[in-house]
């Protein structure tokens, strides 16, 4: 069975499971072994992993920066920058300070965080500057609704966007309707994040539902397998899941062979329908 993966602008095709590290880095003592998790996801061939300035104000990057030590070139590595950071003079620093916290002199993808004061016009000149000091390969967004994203497609060298990293889950759908179709048209790749609605936490009931359970008896999986299943089956989606433990990355990358058929994708439309009317865009 042929692996699914999603590509972005120029990259060569990745997993359409990556591995996330919202949270990771906060305690010291779990610091080795949230590495380790993402050194055996980088073996299983989830080699995109995303992480960001944010994440315990730059530990997770250092523990990114600890797991892909020696192994750099299999990894494709994304990072964000805060909003507040996103002009050509804060910007600068913050990515040479990421770069520094990652243990590497490049990031493949780098992503304002969230839409904050800098103008659009400001980010994607700091961006261009990145890619042309070679300190970023490919710059993107994150919680941009579709309104946002015409604003930035305004922007001269705005539609260089590579990504939107956005909530995206199966009780949680607000961009099948203009968001998800729009990237889809422009072919440019959509990261979920909580793609597991954290653990089921967002959405009461989504890992214990008894659609979701019957269909991963079928496949003798996880409910969790299956939530991951249903995010990639959609046109360009990579899913970015985080995984801190060795056995929660092995379950997240047999995800990636689990094919639902046609009336499994079906049923969980009944059970969790598309929205027929625009909604605010999901954010955490």
């Amino acid at each position: 069975m042929s692996v699914k993966t999603v590509t972005f602008s120029g990259s060569h095709p990745l997993p359409a499971i990556g591995q996330g590290t919202w949270y990771m880095g906060e305690k010291a003592g779990q610091r080795q072994i949230e590495a380790a998790a993402l050194r055996a996801g980088i073996d299983l061939g989830l080699t995109l992993i995303d992480t960001a300035e944010m994440y315990a104000e730059g530990g997770a990057e250092e523990v990114v920066g600890e797991a892909i030590k020696g192994q750099r070139d299999k990894v494709f590595l994304v990072s964000k920058v805060y909003p507040w950071n996103a002009d050509v003079k804060k910007g600068q620093a913050a990515c040479e300070a990421s770069l520094r916290r990652l243990g590497t002199d490049r990031i493949d993808l780098y992503l304002l965080h969230w839409r904050g004061n800098v103008s659009f016009g400001e980010t994607v000149e700091l961006m261009a500057s990145l890619q042309q000091q070679g300190k970023i390969g490919r710059w993107g967004v994150s919680n941009l609704d579709y309104d946002d994203m015409q604003a930035l497609w305004r922007e001269e060298g705005g539609s260089a966007c590579a990504t939107n990293q956005v909530l995206y889950h199966l009780a949680s759908r607000g961009i099948e309707y203009d968001l998800l179709p729009w990237c889809q048209q422009q072919a440019m790749p959509v990261m979920a994040y909580c793609p597991l609605a954290q653990a089921g936490r967002l959405r009461t009931g989504l890992m214990n539902h008894p659609v979701v359970n019957e269909i991963a008896h079928h496949h003798n999986a996880t409910a969790a397998q299956i939530l991951l299943a249903w995010v990639i089956s959609h046109q360009g989606v990579i899913a970015i899941p985080k995984a801190a433990t060795i056995e929660h990355v092995k379950a997240n990358a047999r995800a990636v062979d689990i094919a639902l058929t046609v009336e499994e994708l079906g049923i969980l439309d009944n059970a969790f329908p598309a929205p027929t009317a625009k909604t605010p865009l999901d954010v955490v």
